[in-house]
């Protein structure tokens, strides 16, 4: 949620239509603070941490009303409109038919904290409903979650777009420069959404991305909240803007910040214990090296697609083909912030050469297997159907070797092409 609150801060001095529509501008000068859009994003976060993500939705919503009538209070003089001042104040809250852009500004952290992008609108339209309980506002929180679930997991822009104009039906044909003339303050979701969308559609970092919304001016904070936000998960943020955020929030939004960033890596901790059910596919190649027997290659390949079904995952060693991780100063890097390159960064699957010189993907079972010899600096917990599928279309290499350095197995180009044969079929056998 660091790209939401940097954008309602960078935003800040621009609202109300004061900026003059300039790309040219300084992102933060002693004019620029936080608004209601951080404070209600801090208290999304809090809310949602609390509830547990696996909580049902009357647990999120009281969870969520009691956290924002907190901050809420706590920050009396963020800039909130009248109605929702009233709503905070209230003893006993009801949602009031709001269509504003509050629902998309404060969602981001329901963004990054769910494994699907089902939960993940589900949770999203919880944080509208406690307020923004019109059609027009729920959108806004579900398509701004969704496009960061999305962005995170690796979609492309193109992707981005097309699922926003198909589930939420925007309209993202016009560019900024159709945007820009007759664009002004204005604090509806309408209004708002697919504005925030194009200044992340054409952007090309997240700086730029924030540019583009004081390009096109409006409601600046709120814009900036909402696209920042999507343009965190996709571009990540540079350590040179993120260095600042300390200069413009209080220690008690410090708190909920860093116990949501332990919240997120806690979350990939999770991801990584999933390693120890491709423990099947370990057994296999035990019993291959062992027998010889044709049949328990089968049962490998019967364990590599059952694995994929279930979204089974690898640690994977990571080359940096764009050369860009070598511009990073050392000294800069601070344990738990993110890292994001204003570069064009980009990763490959490191390749092992064998005594014949031929190449393979390599595939580990689990991180022992994988830290037995020196491979790559950079490891990512990548999808076993991505490993294969490299393994298999890529002209340079022969196919994946499975745990290189221990109890050793090839599948050759062959062999993959019977497992993603009968992926695509979704048969139960491989008889």
């Amino acid at each position: 949620m660091y790209g939401a609150i940097i954008g309602d801060i960078v935003g800040s001095r621009f609202e109300f239509d004061n900026g003059n529509k300039s790309k040219e501008f300084e992102l933060f000068t002693p004019e620029c603070n936080f608004t209601d859009d951080t404070v209600m994003t801090i208290a999304v976060a809090e809310a949602l941490m609390n509830a547990g993500k696996d909580a049902d939705e009357k647990s999120v919503k009281e969870n969520l009303i009691k956290s924002m009538k907190k901050w809420g209070q706590k920050y009396p003089r963020a800039g909130y409109g009248a109605r929702f001042i009233s709503w905070v104040l209230s003893d006993d809250p009801k949602p009031y038919g709001s269509y504003g852009n509050g629902s998309g500004m404060r969602v981001s952290p329901a963004g990054w904290l769910y494994d699907t992008i089902e939960r993940t609108r589900e949770v999203a339209r919880w944080t509208a409903e406690v307020t923004h309980n019109h059609p027009e506002g729920i959108k806004g929180a579900e398509s701004t979650a969704a496009a960061i679930f999305m962005a995170r997991h690796g979609a492309s822009l193109e992707e981005i777009q097309d699922y926003t104009v198909k589930e939420f039906g925007y309209d993202l044909s016009r560019t900024l420069e159709d945007i820009r003339p007759s664009y002004y303050h204005v604090e509806d979701c309408m209004r708002t959404m697919p504005e925030a969308f194009e200044c992340f559609l054409e952007s090309e970092s997240y700086e730029d991305c924030l540019r583009n919304v004081m390009y096109i001016g409006g409601d600046t904070d709120t814009l900036g909240a909402i696209a920042g936000a999507i343009a965190e998960a996709f571009w990540g943020i540079p350590l040179a803007i993120l260095q600042h955020l300390p200069d413009f929030i209080s220690n008690d939004m410090w708190e909920v910040i860093n116990r949501f960033e332990e919240t997120i890596q806690a979350g990939l901790m999770e991801d990584i214990d999933d390693y120890t059910e491709n423990v099947c596919i370990k057994e296999a190649i035990q019993r291959i090296n062992e027998t010889h027997d044709e049949e328990d290659i089968v049962t490998l390949l019967a364990a590599l697609v059952e694995r994929i079904r279930i979204d089974g995952q690898a640690p994977t060693p990571m080359e940096d083909v764009s050369n860009e991780t070598g511009e990073l100063d050392p000294e800069t890097i601070v344990t738990g912030n993110p890292i994001g390159l204003d570069k064009n960064f980009k990763l490959a699957i490191h390749v092992i050469t064998d005594d014949d010189g031929l190449r393979w993907i390599p595939f580990f079972t689990d991180e022992n297997e994988l830290f037995k010899e020196e491979t790559t600096s950079v490891t990512l917990n990548a999808p076993i159907k991505i490993i294969l599928e490299d393994g298999l279309f890529r002209d340079d290499v022969e196919g994946v070797v499975v745990n290189p350095f221990g109890n050793s197995y090839l599948i050759p180009k062959e062999q993959l092409a019977v497992v993603m044969k009968h992926l695509e079929a979704d048969d139960e056998s491989l008889e």
